[in-house]
């Protein structure tokens, strides 16, 4: 079995990496090409080009890359047609996987799409898009498909691959020790039990986590509104510690720059996220797919994202969904208080991470939701039943073609895919 592979966003090269190992774990002879990065290449993928890098770029210069993404394009149709992959699997990365979709589809290639966009979000009308030139979605969410169904789209949940990513991470808990004086929510519940304030005991130091986000512009943007949270905070909790997971050497200078002359001791960590999150007790975040990484943790988080007022604007005329964070979607309610705004809603921040770290009730109430929501759908196994989809299909119609193609020497697999999507989707 011979796959073609394309994403170009650095999470879509992490799941197409481990998307690639499940899929060898079905058929030990798959061999894999595509446009992706370092992990696809690490799993044993022919990277025809580090699509990731040029992604990255792409933000930057689009003017200067668009041929670059044309050429691509080209390529992978020579590609198709010269080599006809059994299947091409595309990962997020809307833009540009489209062309390639609508390219494989015209040579009869099967399409998969693995953690399809937001589609039911922000861009609806893209469902036709959908519909003409990919055959089967493997969904993320666990109403995407009831939604792609109803729209003529076959689908199929099989689960969020991050979940995948951190399955086999394992917390480095010598640092936690050594950086963490007491345990943070431990210990808040601990004293919640013998005393009417839980943060009455001088030894009951609350760790607040500051997640200001991987990209420089959303640090530059978020940080502020952050500092500023932490700030009253700690006024009405002198004692709470605040710990910020720097995601590179660049944004960790960033901050301590932000932060000269803030009176707030913050403690900067480098490469700790999953530390961080696990020793806080509360954290305050920018919104983004670490809110699944909170989820797994079960903690109580609050999620900021600063625009500017257009762009807020633009955004609540678009946006076909009540929430921007995935756990409050999955949740049907705001578990995590967000906050997409072109204002100052620190006090607002402030407030709702001191109702927690003050009203141990309240804060148990929000873990044993996260509890639940997370043993509901925070499991691993997304790429193994993606993997086990893709091939069980595509040997169900080898298996067929043996048949149809006896009667019928032109029909082909995407062909007859396609085909019965357009039934089922009728149906």
């Amino acid at each position: 079995m011979h796959v073609f592979i394309s994403t170009g966003e650095p999470s879509g090269d992490v799941h197409g990496g481990n998307l690639i190992r499940a899929l060898r774990q079905r058929d030990p002879s798959l061999s894999a090409v595509g446009y992706g990065g370092p992990h696809m290449k690490s799993a044993g993928c022919d990277v025809l080009f580090p699509l990731t890098d040029l992604a990255l770029m792409w933000f930057l210069r689009v003017g200067l890359n668009l041929h670059r993404f044309v050429a691509l394009i080209r390529k992978a149709n020579r590609y198709f047609r010269e080599k006809k992959p059994d299947a091409v699997i595309v990962i997020d990365f809307p833009g540009f996987n489209w062309w390639i979709a609508r390219r494989a589809h015209a040579h009869g290639i099967p399409v998969f799409y693995f953690v399809p966009p937001q589609l039911w979000a922000w861009a609806p009308w893209r469902i036709s898009k959908m519909r003409k030139w990919v055959d089967h979605v493997l969904c993320s969410l666990p109403f995407e498909a009831e939604w792609y169904e109803n729209r003529g789209v076959r689908a199929t949940y099989v689960g969020h691959p991050f979940y995948d990513e951190i399955e086999g991470r394992v917390l480095d808990h010598d640092f936690i020790r050594e950086h963490q004086s007491v345990s943070g929510c431990e210990k808040v519940i601990e004293n919640a039990r013998s005393t009417s304030d839980p943060l009455s005991s001088k030894s009951a130091k609350p760790i607040v986590g500051l997640l200001p986000g991987s990209r420089k512009q959303e640090v530059t943007s978020n940080f502020p509104i952050i500092l500023r949270s932490a700030q009253l905070l700690q006024k009405r909790i002198p004692e709470a510690r605040f710990w910020v997971a720097c995601f590179s050497v660049e944004h960790e200078e960033l901050i301590r720059s932000m932060s000269k002359e803030c009176s707030v001791p913050l403690e900067l960590y480098l490469g700790r996220t999953p530390e961080v999150i696990h020793a806080s007790t509360v954290c305050l975040s920018v919104s983004g797919s670490v809110s699944l990484e909170l989820l797994s943790d079960a903690k109580p988080t609050v999620i900021v994202y600063k625009v500017s007022a257009s762009a807020r604007w633009a955004a609540r005329k678009l946006m076909h969904c009540p929430y921007i964070t995935l756990v409050n979607l999955l949740a049907a309610e705001e578990l995590y208080p967000e906050f997409l705004t072109d204002n100052d809603p620190s006090q607002e921040v402030s407030e709702h991470l001191y109702r927690w770290l003050s009203d141990v009730e309240f804060y148990k109430s929000t873990v044993d939701k996260l509890i639940q929501l997370r043993e509901q759908y925070a499991h691993a196994g997304a790429s193994r039943r993606a993997a086990g989809y893709i091939v069980d299909t595509l040997n169900r119609s080898a298996k067929t073609s043996s048949t149809v193609n006896a009667s019928s020497p032109g029909s082909t697999l995407g062909a007859r895919l396609s085909h019965h999507r357009k039934v089922s989707g009728s149906s």
